[in-house]
């Protein structure tokens, strides 16, 4: 991993892989949905769901136009992907101000800055599934609030 760029693991991400990725991200962005079953399966797996979200590439959507609506503001930023195979890990931050409940926490108008560590799996240049964990300690940190069990 300390020269990642150069052992191979950058480059055993297909440029189609990559955009794939970056317009999965790109989602909370833009709230453009047109590309949704060129990016995810339909069976999709996240790993774990969030509270309430459902299953499936549906249920990615209604969890963007949820937390979108919540949080204007909302931002996701790339800030390292590497894989081979149809594995993609990728580290990215996760920005917005926490003017909502959110995961049981109360709001507390900060601004607030988490960190996101993902793998996705990809067959046939589409996600079908997503692992991913939050730092929620940094959420505790940052609101004084204590998200769901």
């Amino acid at each position: 991993m300390k020269d990642h760029q150069t052992e191979g693991l950058v480059r055993g991400i297909s440029p189609e892989e990559r955009n794939t990725i970056h317009s999965f991200y790109n989602l909370f962005a833009t709230r453009d949905f047109t590309l949704l079953d060129q990016i995810l399966a339909n069976d999709w797996e996240d790993i774990p769901l969030a509270p309430g979200q459902q299953a499936g590439a549906a249920g990615f959507k209604d969890l963007v136009l949820h937390f979108t609506a919540m949080f204007p503001d909302i931002m996701i930023t790339i800030l390292d992907m590497v894989g081979a195979e149809g594995k993609v890990g990728v580290r990215a931050q996760l920005s917005f101000t926490h003017t909502h409940e959110f995961m049981g926490m109360q709001a507390s108008n900060t601004k607030v800055v988490i960190a996101l560590h993902e793998f996705h799996y990809l067959e046939e240049g589409k996600i079908v599934k997503t692992w991913h964990l939050e730092d929620w300690m940094s959420m505790l940190f940052q609101t004084g609030s204590w998200p769901v069990q």
